[in-house]
């Protein structure tokens, strides 16, 4: 096997730092734009800019043929729609101003292939030179449908799969049968073989819930078999109190929180097993240290970092309206433990009234870009000692709406692909 080749930059002899073109290109490095570094133990860390458009996630529809437990429609009061020609057209015609063209994902808060012109939708995206992905409960990923997708070029189909038996599988997602959704998957990998086109993906994503991560190993072993080569392993979000029982991260959130003191020593830590001689031990450890490099994970940090805006995302609803990301496109509420906390969402403009490239490009939405990136919040997430933390209009450090604090996917805990 052939090993991994280093890239290179070069410093020149005024002392700038020559960044390989391909690169540049890659993260939007390009004259003339401004980037963050961070500082990290062997070297720096160079954030992509903010001003460097990456992913467009496209909701298709709030509309779903299931009624999943955990899912943000069983507590909001908002129509459902789907997105009409003239919305999804003007968000094509904003795109040609983009160079390269951004990466689309079809998702949001509803099931895309419920949308009758999906794969019409995916073939307008690809040509326009975008890497196209799309998110699936795959109930509804008939023959005829998965054949439509591959002819229009899809690259990733993710796969919402949360359990790997029959009965846990009906419990999560009410209304969906587990064999039909293995039975679609295997035939969408099997269609794929013969196809003429560059090689199309199949990923999985597990919301790890209390009644879940038991089948967790079987989920991955099942979805080798299915074809994935990619796994998105994320937490639940409870959007009720019924919920709040479900959740994996009570203890990974409080531990977090007392090693996060600067005032606490420093700990550079060695790969070591996971077991019953080590988890005490390890334990103690987390919460009385500040934990650096922990089993040698890359340096970037996972904590107060959003996820949506060092990726150079933004998020059109079905409707086309222009959020930041996923979580500020719909107002909600949900809960940390016992806390109930209101999200209201955060629309920067409409696509059929302005280019994205407008709506990009304005000075109020790149200085929030900037501020996030800096993430100068009031950490809710870890304290909640004051009503402020209860939603995402101010916070107790002088933030104003909307403020991230509270947000669990800037934490790492809620991943979307």
């Amino acid at each position: 096997m052939k090993a991994k080749s280093e890239t290179y930059a070069e410093v020149d002899k005024k002392g700038r730092l020559i960044i390989p073109d391909n690169i540049a290109a890659d993260y939007g490095l390009q004259p003339g734009v401004r980037v963050s570094l961070r500082g990290l133990l062997h070297g720096v860390y160079v954030r992509q800019p903010v001003t460097f458009l990456k992913k467009v996630y496209i909701e298709p529809t709030t509309q779903c043929n299931l009624n999943c437990r955990m899912c943000i429609r069983n507590t909001w009061e908002e129509a459902l729609g789907q997105m009409a020609e003239t919305t999804f057209s003007s968000i094509g015609k904003s795109l040609r101003a983009f160079s390269p063209p951004p990466t689309i994902i079809f998702g949001g808060f509803g099931e895309p292939l419920s949308h009758p012109h999906i794969a019409e939708m995916v073939a307008a995206m690809k040509k326009l030179g975008c890497p196209v992905e799309l998110i699936t409960n795959a109930t509804l990923l008939s023959r005829d449908l998965a054949e439509r997708l591959i002819e229009a070029g899809l690259d990733v189909l993710w796969v919402s799969l949360d359990a790997a038996t029959t009965a846990v599988y009906g419990d999560v997602r009410l209304g969906a049968l587990l064999p039909q959704v293995l039975a679609n998957v295997a035939c969408f990998r099997d269609m794929l073989r013969p196809a003429p086109q560059a090689p199309l993906h199949i990923g999985i994503v597990f919301v790890a819930m209390r009644r879940t991560i038991a089948d967790l190993p079987a989920v991955l072993q099942l979805g080798r078999k299915l074809g994935a080569d990619r796994f998105l392993l994320t937490n639940v979000l409870p959007y009720s109190h019924e919920l709040t029982s479900e959740v994996l991260y009570e203890r990974a959130l409080s531990e977090r929180q007392t090693v996060r003191s600067a005032l606490a020593p420093q700990l550079n830590f060695t790969p070591l097993d996971m077991n019953d001689e080590t988890r005490a031990a390890l334990a103690k450890i987390m919460s009385s240290t500040r934990v650096l490099d922990f089993m040698q994970s890359s340096g970037a940090e996972t904590a107060n970092v959003c996820p949506f805006i060092e990726s150079g995302s933004i998020a059109v609803g079905w409707d086309g309206s222009v959020s930041p990301c996923l979580p500020l496109l719909h107002s909600h509420t949900a809960f940390l433990f016992e806390r109930k906390r209101f999200s209201r969402r955060h629309v920067i403009g409409n696509i059929t009234e302005h280019g994205l490239q407008e709506l990009w490009n304005m000075p109020a939405y790149v200085s929030f870009r900037e501020r996030v990136q800096t993430f100068d919040f009031s950490p809710c997430v870890y304290c909640g000692g004051c009503n402020l933390s209860l939603s995402n209009e101010e916070d107790c450090i002088g933030n104003v709406f909307p403020t991230c604090g509270g947000c669990l996917w800037a934490q790492g805990v809620i991943q979307c692909p």
